[in-house]
């Protein structure tokens, strides 16, 4: 049985992924190759890496064994969109006594809990890259957000490396700024980046 976690961070990152979705089909394939909010990745390197890892994550989850898939293995079809629900569909009816007791990535293992919480502040993070790129809205559900704002701080430690190394140093923000874009800065994101200045 894996270990004990808030069916709520399931729930949230269901709902997450359906959203990133939902931001996939909305790509206009002429923005392939615009700039992200992620310096290192295009749309189309990030589109790669999160149905990649998606994939692979929920192989992990899923497998009795924990092992996730290869990330670099998996083959983006069309805008991405259908992998993404797939993914959202298999985590949605899989049973909580079914999910994997920990998920191995390479050799590191993951607990459950850790793993899923995880993967709910990566995707909101990466959802607003995606739609950040293309100049579309990004509200996923103030749950998560406040869920993750507490998570990643865990995570992310003093800034030697870790989560830090994934998003980057912290961007400040106003101390009431809303859960969303404080939770961006936290992640080193700035969140007045915008499809706009994507260029500059």
């Amino acid at each position: 049985m894996n270990d004990s976690h808030d069916p709520s961070t399931r729930t949230d990152l269901v709902a997450v992924i359906r959203q990133l979705a939902d931001i996939l089909d909305a790509v206009d394939p002429a923005d392939a190759h615009v700039s992200t909010p992620c310096t290192e990745f295009d749309l189309t390197a990030l589109r790669s890496h999160v149905v990649g890892w998606l994939t692979a994550f929920a192989d992990g989850l899923t497998d009795p064994g924990g092992s996730c898939s290869d990330p670099d293995a998996v083959t983006v079809a069309g805008s991405g969109a259908a992998q993404a629900r797939s993914v959202a569909d298999r985590l949605d009816a899989i049973d909580d006594a079914a999910l994997a007791e920990q998920v191995l990535i390479g050799e590191q293992g993951l607990p459950t809990a850790m793993a899923l919480s995880m993967m709910l502040w990566e995707y909101q993070m990466h959802g607003w890259d995606l739609a950040a790129a293309i100049g579309h809205p990004w509200s996923p559900d103030e749950r998560g957000i406040e869920a993750s704002l507490l998570f990643a701080p865990m995570m992310l430690g003093d800034g030697a490396g870790g989560a830090d190394a994934m998003f980057g140093p912290p961007v400040a923000v106003a101390d009431d700024a809303r859960p969303l874009d404080r939770l961006l800065g936290l992640s080193g994101r700035d969140p007045a980046w915008s499809a706009a200045s994507r260029s500059a």
